[in-house]
């Protein structure tokens, strides 16, 4: 851990409970977040969506990827909806996601623009960045109703691609992760990696993953990384798949700026970014990743160790703990 952390938020600072500054004089809104593949995550999404009208709260609801089904809904297709965009969650107090992580990143997506908080109850299947799970949906949404909320800024990187001339041709933020991939998969990416202005390695490879701690327990878990407890300041460099004796992964200080370089003979790749934002970078390209300036605004609504939703959403064996040992 760094000693000095003031110029800027942890990657889970904690505010106190109610975020209403935004909404407090007036009518409250919320955007609903549906997956809405699934018939029975739509009948969850309308049950919430009229716990939340009973008590007062206006609903809009986001189209996704199959705006036919919800707006057929006898109960979805009555509300206003909306494309993804800044403006769906604008003058909302808070969105709510109902779906899996797919579907909670696309809604932190919408959220990071309005800078409003995000709560995802997960509808899918592991679902580690939901709060909850959906047999407590009545319980979570009478904490939102009441308010009874807090939030952990949760830290975010930023990407910019450059040509060979230097020129940027795209820029964009994750939360999870940015994934550099081949765009030929019959041969290797080459590429060379660089912290703070430095050669480290190079590496012939099928891709390289720059992750936050939140982003740690998804693809880069996958792809052999450690998994960052969410308070950590740091970000994770993973290899992927690489043909290389140092190809281990590297936690790097939060304040560093990584660079990806692609040798000019290798072929075209792309920058994935949350696995659903993508950046071209031709053969010769660079793409330089910092911290975010601006965190997701993440909601909890209880005070659930990490080490417990990691033990549960993976479902760890912990058969034969004794704990702590009783001060005599």
């Amino acid at each position: 851990m760094t000693s000095s952390r003031t110029s800027s938020p942890t990657s889970a600072k904690s505010s106190s409970g109610t975020d209403s500054s935004k909404t407090s004089a007036g009518k409250r809104e919320i955007l609903l977040v549906p997956h809405t593949g699934r018939s029975a995550n739509l009948e969850m999404a309308a049950e919430a969506a009229e716990l939340l009208e009973a008590a007062g709260i206006d609903i809009r609801v986001l189209a996704g990827k199959n705006p036919e089904a919800l707006a057929a809904h006898p109960t979805l297709g009555k509300y206003p909806r909306y494309w993804h965009s800044p403006q769906a969650a604008s003058g909302c107090e808070l969105v709510l996601v109902l779906g899996g992580d797919g579907t909670f990143l696309r809604a932190a997506d919408i959220a990071h623009s309005a800078d409003l908080p995000v709560l995802g109850i997960n509808m899918g299947h592991v679902g580690f960045l939901a709060e909850w799970e959906q047999e407590s949906m009545t319980e979570a949404i009478s904490r939102v109703i009441k308010r009874s909320w807090r939030i952990e800024d949760r830290m975010t990187i930023r990407a910019t691609v450059r040509d060979t001339t230097g020129r940027v041709i795209g820029s964009g933020w994750a939360l999870n992760e940015v994934s550099i991939e081949n765009v030929n998969r019959r041969g290797v990416l080459d590429v060379i990696l660089e912290v703070d202005g430095r050669p480290v390695s190079s590496y012939g490879c099928d891709g390289v993953l720059i992750s936050t701690p939140t982003g740690s327990t998804a693809y880069a878990f996958s792809a052999g990384g450690p998994v960052l407890w969410p308070e950590l300041d740091a970000m994770l460099v993973v290899p992927n798949n690489a043909h290389a004796l140092f190809s281990r992964p590297l936690v790097i200080s939060p304040h560093s700026t990584i660079a990806i370089e692609t040798n000019h003979d290798t072929a075209e790749a792309v920058a994935m970014l949350d696995g659903f934002r993508n950046i071209t970078m031709p053969p010769g390209s660079r793409i330089e990743i910092k911290r975010g300036a601006q965190p997701v605004r993440w909601v909890r609504l209880d005070d659930q160790p990490f080490a417990d939703r990691l033990v549960h959403k993976f479902r760890l064996p912990t058969s034969g703990w004794r704990g702590p040992a009783e001060a005599q």
